[in-house]
């Protein structure tokens, strides 16, 4: 199976386990990185877009039995200068608008408007359950995507996004690559999954994410959980 299947037939699993299940709710945070819970009366809609593709000529570093070497997904570098989550890496995406037509739509829209991407050249394949945002009070819905036909993308707005860049999934999937993310606030210390590929650390809602997509997908590679850094708050 492709790795475009397997990213679709994710979608479909995801939605059949989860219309068995009156009121689901949101996916939450693990406990070990929630210093707080989301407020569900006050909590704001968001969609991000997890856009899959295949590299033009940079394979990865790293061989992988579960992916092709040219398989990516896009991320964004927020700006230093933002006064939420400055400087994480993220997946491109922001808050549902009132003229939005939903998440997809949301989605596809931010994207255009931080990385210059090409709408029409993106095959959705579907939607994954809304996932807690806590830090920032937000109920986010992930979108993936295939880059079906590519388009240019940088950083649109700078006061926005420092960078626009892709990763191999083969080197996000490489065990010298995981590790975790340590955050110690209020008293408390909370761990979480991260990456640390090539200079780019992604970690925080945009790594827990990934690591439970490669972990339903099969695609993880056995790696050290108790090796700890911390995280560049």
């Amino acid at each position: 199976m492709s790795a475009r299947s397997e990213l679709a037939e994710l979608v479909r699993r995801t939605r059949r386990e989860r219309a068995g299940l009156p009121d689901a709710g949101p996916v939450r945070m693990p406990g070990s990185w929630r210093f707080k819970p989301v407020e569900p009366g006050s909590a704001r809609r968001a969609a991000v877009l997890i856009l899959f593709g295949r590299l033009d000529d940079v394979a990865a570093h790293h061989e992988s039995r579960a992916v092709p070497a040219d398989l990516d997904v896009l991320f964004v570098q927020r700006a230093d200068t933002l006064r939420k989550h400055p400087g994480q890496i993220a997946f491109p995406g922001g808050g549902i608008d009132a003229d939005d037509n939903g998440s997809t739509a949301a989605a596809l829209r931010e994207a255009r408007e931080e990385t210059g991407l090409d709408p029409d050249g993106v095959e959705i394949l579907g939607e994954l359950p809304e996932a807690e945002l806590p830090v920032s009070n937000f109920l986010v819905t992930p979108v993936i995507g295939w880059w079906s036909r590519e388009s240019e993308v940088f950083a649109v707005d700078p006061a926005e996004s420092a960078k626009v860049f892709r990763v191999p999934v083969a080197d996000l999937l490489d065990p010298a690559n995981r590790v975790m993310a340590v955050v110690e606030r209020d008293g408390l210390r909370r761990a979480a999954p991260a990456f640390d590929v090539d200079g780019a650390f992604i970690w925080g809602f945009t790594a827990i994410v990934l690591d439970r997509m490669f972990d339903e997908l099969g695609w993880t590679q056995p790696w050290d959980r108790g090796r700890e850094v911390p995280a560049p708050l």
